[in-house]
């Protein structure tokens, strides 16, 4: 741990758990996507990421998440559909052509968490939610650009903010909903902000891992609580976008745990240093 929010520091062997853990996330997201079909509902949806946890022998760190405050939430995925922006509960709601749905998904191998969101419309895609969706992305990887060793949580939460108020129209930014530390646990220090705001930051260091996830609508950022108590929803009812990734920061650079190809493609593109720890 340093410092007192007690911001844990991992172990290359960790590091490589927590690839593991996000590898298992990678696929699963993409199996969900894949399968999302108009006349699906979403716990159908929620269904084909358990099978992709119980094929790599992985748990879930989000099914009965909250359970010790009463109301442990019912999915292993958080599935949100159009004004609903983060933490929907998988259920009845059935999908259509056009809906915008953003799904967040976890895993936990031998102790170690990995956590990513990805946006994806069904079927034919209005261009503004296409937009809205690509912007949430870009802001995610602008802010993954500043997670470097000696840089700053506020650096992150910049990158995120002036990339949002950077695009040819105004979305809104969540603001009670952050980003996070990960690790031996889904939820850990440091908070990580998806806007800017002053005062003093945790600085970054080799062996920290967060889970950055910009989340942006296409009208204002109020959000309400509906009454499952986990499913946020806008409050003026436009649609929002969630894109998330857990990044490692290593002695060589960055490593995404959760991409694919641990996010080298996309760190190259910005002149980011890729550094995976290698077997």
């Amino acid at each position: 741990m340093m410092g007192s929010m007690r911001i844990e520091i991992k172990t290359d062997d960790q590091l490589k758990l927590m690839r593991r853990a996000g590898l298992v996330v990678a696929e699963g997201l993409q199996a969900m996507q894949d399968a999302a079909s108009p006349g699906m509902t979403t716990l159908e949806v929620d269904a084909v990421g358990r099978e992709v946890l119980a094929r790599n022998n992985a748990t879930s760190n989000f099914l009965n998440y909250g359970a010790e405050y009463g109301v442990g939430f019912a999915g292993v995925a958080c599935i949100s559909v159009n004004e609903e922006l983060v933490h929907g509960v998988p259920g009845s709601r059935v999908l259509a052509e056009g809906d915008v749905v953003s799904v967040d998904f976890g895993a936990i191998i031998q102790g170690w968490h990995g956590d990513a969101a990805a946006t994806f419309i069904i079927g034919e895609a209005d261009p503004a939610d296409e937009a809205l969706s690509e912007a949430t992305r870009g802001a995610l990887w602008a802010g993954i650009s500043q997670a470097k060793a000696g840089g700053r949580v506020s650096h992150v939460s910049r990158a995120i903010d002036e990339f949002v108020k950077a695009q040819p129209r105004r979305y809104g930014t969540l603001r009670e909903y952050t980003g996070h530390g990960i690790g031996s646990s889904m939820h850990m220090d440091p908070d990580v902000p998806n806007f800017h705001k002053r005062g003093p930051s945790p600085k970054l260091d080799v062996g920290m891992a967060l889970a950055i996830e910009p989340m942006l609508t296409r009208g204002l950022h109020q959000t309400s609580v509906c009454e499952d108590d986990w499913t946020v929803v806008s409050r003026d009812g436009s649609r929002g976008a969630h894109w998330e990734h857990t990044v490692a920061i290593t002695r060589d650079g960055l490593w995404v745990l959760t991409a694919p190809d641990g996010g080298e493609a996309e760190l190259a593109a910005r002149g980011v240093q890729f550094g995976p720890l290698s077997d």
